[in-house]
């Protein structure tokens, strides 16, 4: 099995860009003991939005989104690899920088009074993940850069059923930062204006037609590789 894996990276050098996931969680975990709450982020709407722990299953479903629609295209589409990753992983890291230079934080948590599973794991995530760096949503600009690029991608131009479920899966996945009591409105809509404005750069003319040569360049390099050629 290690020496398939070896073979893969050898033949994927971009799946490399994977391990970005080790900055994200070190980058994470050193500002969640670090950084002390400074702006609480806080709408009237807020207050409109209750509790509920049904909302934790598809707000849990994104771990699964975060590692498992990368490792889909990187299996299946080189180019809505890199654009996935591109918009995802700068996402990610612009709201580590906002958390350092803008250190925010909610105070929208209620007392869990409920005494059935979901609560109970309620209970332990508010022990586990403190309510800091919240603004803008991690959970949220991930998940929208994965549903743009599902959205975009000529693999899945025909697969209309996989699309539609896929939004609503990202859909709950939003909703639910907001039904669990982990984000503020505010840092929704954050979160999706991160992945809007990263779409728009990754699906530039200029990113495409990066995108075209690194392609081609990769290809050559296969074939002379294969015939035993000189570049």
């Amino acid at each position: 099995m290690w020496h398939s894996i070896r073979g893969f990276v050898r033949e994927n050098p971009h799946s490399a860009i994977l391990l970005y996931y080790l900055f994200y969680l070190a980058g994470f975990l050193i500002l969640e003991k670090i950084t002390v709450p400074r702006y609480i982020i806080h709408c009237p709407l807020d207050d409109l939005i209750p509790f509920c722990e049904w909302f934790l299953i598809p707000y849990a479903s994104w771990f699964i989104l975060l590692l498992g629609a990368p490792v889909y295209f990187l299996l299946t589409s080189k180019q809505d690899f890199l654009k996935i990753t591109f918009i995802m992983f700068t996402g990610m890291t612009f709201c580590l920088f906002m958390y350092l230079l803008f250190p925010n934080g909610l105070e929208l948590r209620p007392e869990i009074t409920g005494d059935n599973l979901l609560c109970r794991i309620a209970q332990l995530l508010y022990t586990i993940d403190t309510p800091t760096n919240v603004c803008p949503s991690i959970h949220v600009s991930s998940s929208i850069a994965a549903a743009i690029v599902v959205w975009r991608s000529e693999r899945l131009k025909k697969r209309h059923c996989f699309r539609l479920l896929f939004t609503v899966w990202v859909t709950l996945i939003c909703l639910s930062t907001l039904f669990v009591r982990q984000h503020s409105v505010i840092d929704l809509l954050c979160g999706i204006l991160v992945s809007l404005v990263l779409a728009v750069i990754a699906y530039s003319p200029w990113m495409e037609k990066h995108s075209l040569l690194t392609g081609r360049i990769t290809a050559r390099r296969s074939a002379h590789k294969k015939t035993g050629g000189s570049p």
